[in-house]
């Protein structure tokens, strides 16, 4: 099976601290794999590292494909209406409507269409913005805690649209503090790594 991420010897320091070393993986189409650990671990910087916003101190990163990327921010325009938000990105990812339609619906958004983002809440933002991941198209994903303000029904969401994307061959990689549910994950400590 071809991959979609690999990752050889992956070494992140940040500041004079090493938050880890030796990282290697691959994420084929259909895989998952929960980075844990306590804050400071390098989850989000591990996630940056393949996002390729973060450069890494040692090793290689292959993508065989686009990413897309949720982290703290959710990089819709505040000043929109959400739709409108959502919009914008489908152009830039040349993806049509209907694919937005049903994105929204993936993450229960339909009657929040003509709020300004700037008027949502955490959890909603957080809904928004897998929203936008999920019309993407993009096979990698890559999610820095992304349930963060959910409400279990949200969160139930999230682990259904992960769970149709890898079944569509997508992959996922997911920095979390706490399990989702998701079946069939690896995991890695990055508490451990260091």
């Amino acid at each position: 099976m071809t991959a979609l991420l690999r990752l050889d010897d992956v070494a992140c320091i940040r500041g004079d601290r090493l938050l880890f070393e030796s990282v290697s993986l691959t994420l084929a189409p259909g895989e998952a794999l929960w980075l844990r650990g306590p804050n400071g671990a390098g989850k989000s910087s591990l996630i940056r590292i393949v996002a390729g916003l973060l450069r890494p101190a040692a090793g290689t990163v292959e993508r065989f494909g686009r990413i897309a990327l949720i982290d703290e921010a959710a990089a819709l325009d505040a000043e929109l209406p959400l739709r409108r938000a959502l919009d914008f990105w489908a152009r830039v990812d040349t993806v049509d409507g209907h694919t937005v339609d049903r994105a929204m619906e993936a993450m229960a958004l339909h009657p929040l269409t003509e709020v300004p983002v700037a008027m949502l809440s955490t959890g909603q933002r957080k809904r928004a913005a897998m929203a936008r991941v999920i019309a993407s198209g993009a096979p990698i994903w890559l999610l820095d805690e992304p349930a963060n303000g959910m409400d279990d029904a949200a969160q139930a969401r999230l682990v259904a649209a992960m769970a149709t994307h890898r079944a569509n061959g997508g992959a996922v990689l997911l920095a979390s503090h706490f399990a989702l549910g998701v079946p069939d994950m690896a995991e890695l400590d990055m508490g451990a790594l260091a």
